[in-house]
């Protein structure tokens, strides 16, 4: 039989392994760990599961959701998706992308339903349909978000639920037509106060 060891393996790992595939072997299996960490973590909000998503955050974990503010703790972050899922009960979350690395993953997500439940965020529900596209990007440390930034549109969000007029709309124009004259005349006001 011929040896199948690779120059140089002799007493570097197990079954001939050399020294250089050890780490590179760690660092496949910590990226497979945080991938199937995040595909676990967005199972649960597809479920609407406040329970299982609990499960995904360290304790004093952080989630900065860039169009609202930055959520501090699990409670905080919980009590987030508790009034999300009350007032999108239709709620379905669904992962497009996600490229893990050793600590860190990011996710495009896609999340689609209708505002028929409760208030959310100080707003009445409207049932308005809702179509959001996302991206978060999530540390995980030990089998745990530790903290995670979340993107998208939240102006879409405000079109959609009835907040803002649809986009290109007459109702658009005439409140950009309204916010240009007060610019104006701001402006105007600023430039006499200074050469008075």
């Amino acid at each position: 039989m011929a040896d199948t060891k690779t120059a140089g393996s002799a007493g570097a790992g197990e079954a001939g392994e050399s020294a250089e595939v050890k780490p590179q072997r760690r660092r496949i299996t910590r990226r497979k760990a945080v991938e199937e960490h995040a595909r676990g973590y967005f199972d649960a909000l597809a479920r609407r599961d406040v329970a299982a998503v609990a499960e995904h955050w360290r304790e004093d974990g952080v989630l900065d959701l860039v169009p609202l503010g930055v959520l501090r703790g699990r409670d905080e972050i919980v009590g987030f998706f508790r009034e999300l899922f009350a007032a999108v009960p239709d709620l379905e979350t669904t992962v497009s992308r996600l490229v893990a690395g050793e600590r860190q993953v990011a996710v495009e997500w896609r999340s689609t339903g209708h505002f028929t439940g409760a208030s959310f965020q100080g707003i009445e529900p409207t049932g308005n349909h809702l179509e959001l596209r996302g991206l978060e990007l999530i540390e995980v440390d030990e089998g745990e978000n530790v903290a995670g930034t979340a993107y998208y549109d939240g102006m879409a969000f405000a079109r959609q639920v009835g907040m803002m007029p649809p986009l290109d709309s007459g109702a658009e124009r005439a409140i950009k037509n309204a916010f240009n004259t007060i610019t104006k005349v701001r402006r105007a006001v600023a430039e006499r106060r200074g050469g008075a």
